[in-house]
């Protein structure tokens, strides 16, 4: 039997107090489960605070460190990051660690169990263990009923930050997505539906939001109206241009240093 290689992508953004226990803590999780393993890590904005630098003093062997300049969003990161990996096996999670990386096993089970093409970590999964206020559970509400209505995605939690992906899947869409930011993760799902990957499940997840970000609450209008003209313009390009279509390949707005190293991961 052989044994799959898993790239897991973590996005960093501003997390220079927390980012050295947070991704200790994912490689010794991972260091449990019986997959080989990388974790790419993207400091999304190397001029931001101190979370390169702190990373660069990280040494552990299945850790990859990359940044750039400016802050383009954690879509652009994951996008980047992806470019990246060599893994058959994708994945990403968040750092800050309201995440349990714990739960990174039961999605790699569930992809194997179901075949699927994803597998989206959950919080409305009936097995999740969960701690969030009330306002991100009406942002994920919100969300949720968005991306039934316009993308018919049977998806209950779009947004939750962990998801695994074949490859195959990641070398076929990720060349034509284009949102970088607050829609990122209904883009990429929508797309890879619209693409027939179809086999897209949800796992449990165990999350404790933190209560006491004040800078995530004040933001919380402003996440909900950018996700709105996102998910407004991916239903646009998805539904009425086409522009996602195979047909449309010489529109697409991709960056080549942004397509998979199918073969180097480098």
């Amino acid at each position: 039997m052989n044994t799959h290689f898993l790239s897991i992508i973590i996005p960093i953004y501003k997390q220079e107090k927390t980012i050295k226990k947070d991704i200790l803590n994912i490689d010794n999780t991972l260091q449990k489960i019986r997959y080989p393993y990388e974790i790419i890590a993207i400091v999304d904005g190397k001029n931001e605070d101190n979370s390169y630098k702190i990373c660069q003093q990280i040494k552990r062997k299945n850790l990859k460190i990359y940044t750039y300049k400016h802050n383009h969003g954690k879509g652009h990161a994951i996008r980047f990051g992806m470019t990246k990996t060599k893994g058959d096996y994708i994945a990403f999670i968040d750092a800050g660690m309201e995440i349990d990386p714990n739960g990174i096993s039961m999605l790699l089970e569930h992809l194997e169990w179901y075949d699927a093409d994803i597998i989206v970590g959950s919080k409305r999964h009936p097995a999740s263990l969960v701690n969030y206020p009330i306002d991100r559970k009406i942002i994920s509400f919100f969300v949720y009923l968005i991306s039934r209505t316009l993308f018919n995605l049977k998806i209950r939690d779009t947004q939750a930050g962990v998801k695994i992906f074949k490859r195959k899947v990641l070398e076929k869409v990720l060349p034509r997505l284009l949102v970088k930011s607050f829609a990122f993760d209904l883009e990429i799902l929508a797309v890879s539906k619209h693409l027939g990957f179809k086999r897209i499940y949800e796992a449990p997840i165990k999350l404790n939001y933190d209560f006491d970000n004040l800078h995530l609450h004040n933001s919380m209008l402003k996440t909900i109206y950018k996700t709105f003209i996102d998910t407004l313009a991916i239903f646009y390009r998805l539904r009425i241009l086409r522009y996602y279509n195979d047909s449309n390949k010489r529109k697409w707005k991709f960056n080549p240093d942004l397509q998979l190293r199918i073969n180097t991961g480098q």
